[in-house]
């Protein structure tokens, strides 16, 4: 079992005892509905991509439903400064995430203990966190941010002249989107517990 798949049961077994249901109202996804986006990206995972061109394609769990539970929560988010914020947190964190991997060597010394991809979903989370601040921001940052490095890379590849198929969200890509946006999330929930019993408020 993956990384991404682990972390996705377990989170939907946190969702059935109602041990995250704060977070969720913080989000303003009911048990269902998120119960459903988490089964639709472990489904989708397994499910064939759907071809965009000749040899490109995207993976369902981890391109699709991500971009439609980011869309969703975008929707949901209650100022339109608070979209923006979204739109861009997960823009600079496409851009920090991209810039620290084309500065990487090409077989970094780290690979015998830390898959780069999972470095690359930590790094997106804590830039989603810090771009975003609210948890709804933080999570689409953290998802997005590297569904959007993931976008850029293909591209990219492409306009090299690149040969082979090119899945957008799929294999190795697919645990980090789950990972980084978890991680996004959770370091947006601790860390803004505490800013909001500081500041008296409440940060979405």
């Amino acid at each position: 079992m993956s990384a991404g798949i682990f972390l996705l049961v377990a989170v939907a077994i946190l969702i059935y005892l109602g041990a995250v249901q704060r977070v969720l109202d913080r989000l303003r996804l009911t048990d269902r509905a998120a119960l459903a986006f988490v089964g639709a990206v472990v489904v989708g995972g397994f499910l064939p991509d759907i071809p965009l061109s000749d040899n490109v394609s995207i993976n369902i769990g981890g391109g699709i439903v991500p971009l439609f539970l980011a869309g969703y929560l975008i929707t949901k988010a209650g100022e339109r400064k608070e979209k923006i914020r979204a739109v861009l947190a997960a823009l600079i964190t496409t851009a920090a995430v991209y810039a620290i991997m084309k500065g990487m060597p090409p077989e970094p010394a780290y690979n015998y203990f830390l898959d780069p991809m999972y470095l690359f979903a930590i790094i997106a989370a804590v830039v989603g966190y810090l771009a975003g601040r609210s948890r709804r921001s933080a999570f689409i940052a953290g998802s997005m941010g590297l569904l959007l490095t993931d976008v850029v890379s293909r591209v990219e590849v492409a306009v090299r002249g690149g040969a082979g198929h090119l899945s957008i969200g799929g294999a190795g890509v697919f645990d980090a989107i789950v990972v980084g946006g978890i991680l996004a999330l959770l370091l947006a929930e601790v860390f803004g517990e505490t800013r909001e019993l500081i500041q008296g408020g409440a940060a979405e």
